[in-house]
Formats: C-alpha cells, sequence, structure tokens
C-alpha cells in the first residue's frame, strides 16, 4: 500500500505540472507549510518562501495568460520543455528515498506524464482558438484550473484514488490529443487549400 500512496502523490503531480506546474508547485509548498496532510519528509523541499512565493506570482501570471487567446499559445509554447522537466523533477523529489535506478524510471514517467498532459492542454488551445466562438477560451482554461486543483487535492489526501484518476486521465489524454492532431491536421489543409485556391494561375 505505500508504494501505492507515494505513485498515487509522485505521479499526480507530474500530471497537474504538466497542465499548471506553478499552481501545483504552490499547493505542495502551501501543504507542506500549513500541514494540510500528514506528508513524508521530503515534501519539505517544497517548503521554502522563495518556491512558494515564485510558484504563486508565476501562477497568477499563467492565469491571466491562459484566458487570452494566444498568449495562451505562445505561453504553453515556452513551457513545452519547462512542464515536462517540472513533473520530472516533482516526481523525483517526492519520491523520497530510492535506488537510482528507480528515481531515474520515477522520473522519466512523470516526465512523460506532464510532456503527454502538457501536449494535450497546449493542441487543445490551438484549436479553440482557431474557432470563432470566444467564450470556449475562458471554459477551457477554467476547467484546466479545477482539474489541477482537484486531482492535486486527491493526490494530497487519496494518493491511492488519485493513482487510479492518472490512469484513466492519461489514457484520456492520448484519445484527446490524437483528435486534436487530427483536428490541426484538417485545419491547416483548408488554410492551406483556401491559399493555393487564392494564387493567381
Amino acid at each position: 500500500m505505500d508504494i501505492l500512496v507515494t505513485l498515487g502523490r509522485t505521479l499526480g503531480f507530474s500530471m497537474t505540472a504538466g497542465v499548471n506546474l506553478y499552481a501545483t508547485v504552490g499547493i505542495l509548498g502551501l501543504a507542506a507549510r500549513y500541514g494540510w496532510v500528514s506528508l513524508p519528509a521530503q515534501f519539505k523541499v517544497f517548503d521554502h518562501d522563495a518556491i512558494i512565493y515564485s510558484a504563486l506570482a508565476l501562477f497568477v501570471i499563467e492565469f491571466v495568460a491562459d484566458k487570452i487567446p494566444w498568449v495562451d499559445t505562445l505561453w504553453d509554447s515556452v513551457h513545452t520543455a519547462i512542464r515536462p522537466l517540472g513533473g520530472a523533477l516533482i516526481a523525483v523529489s517526492t519520491l523520497g528515498e530510492a535506488s537510482p535506478l528507480m528515481q531515474g524510471l520515477v522520473a522519466l514517467l512523470g516526465g512523460g506524464l506532464a510532456a503527454s498532459s502538457h501536449l494535450t492542454k497546449a493542441g487543445a488551445r490551438v484549436t479553440v482558438n482557431a474557432s470563432p466562438e470566444p467564450f470556449s477560451n475562458w471554459i477551457l482554461s477554467l476547467s484546466e484550473d479545477v482539474f489541477v486543483l482537484g486531482l492535486a487535492m486527491l493526490a494530497l489526501r487519496y494518493p491511492v484514488l488519485a493513482l487510479a484518476v492518472v490512469a484513466i486521465a492519461f489514457v484520456v489524454s492520448l484519445v484527446a490529443l490524437s483528435m486534436v492532431i487530427g483536428s490541426l491536421k484538417r485545419l491547416f489543409a483548408r488554410r492551406r487549400r483556401a491559399l493555393l485556391g487564392d494564387q493567381p494561375a
């Protein structure tokens, strides 16, 4: 059961890091600072003023940027390497004492989960931004915020349940990512045909 608890927290936070790294780090820091739940000693690494305040400040910036069409896509592009790396670091930090082999495997798994959730989010944003309906962006962004907060709190309080949610969310993200890629291919194909059609013979 201990390994399931550890994996539930480790992988739960890795997945949320792919959607919103700064909210994830902020929640970890506040949870360790104020003892929301009984956490292992390794979580104290997040209990530092510089980490907490920087994460919260960057979360506020991301919260605003995420609500502005195409600014969110630019923000996501900048974070294409940052979020998976953050997910890997969070995975290793929350793992605790483990062999180098286990740390490496968990880092790869955490980084992979963060990358999958990041790519799903970034691809969905491009698809939504191409839509003429202006409120979809806000709805999607707020849904992501709720997902991050919900999964993070679940990982803190009910890590085994969080592990099950991560497994389901990973499968859903793969399906969603394939749909997003298909939509983007069709969108770019239509625009290419339109541009070629506008050219003089």
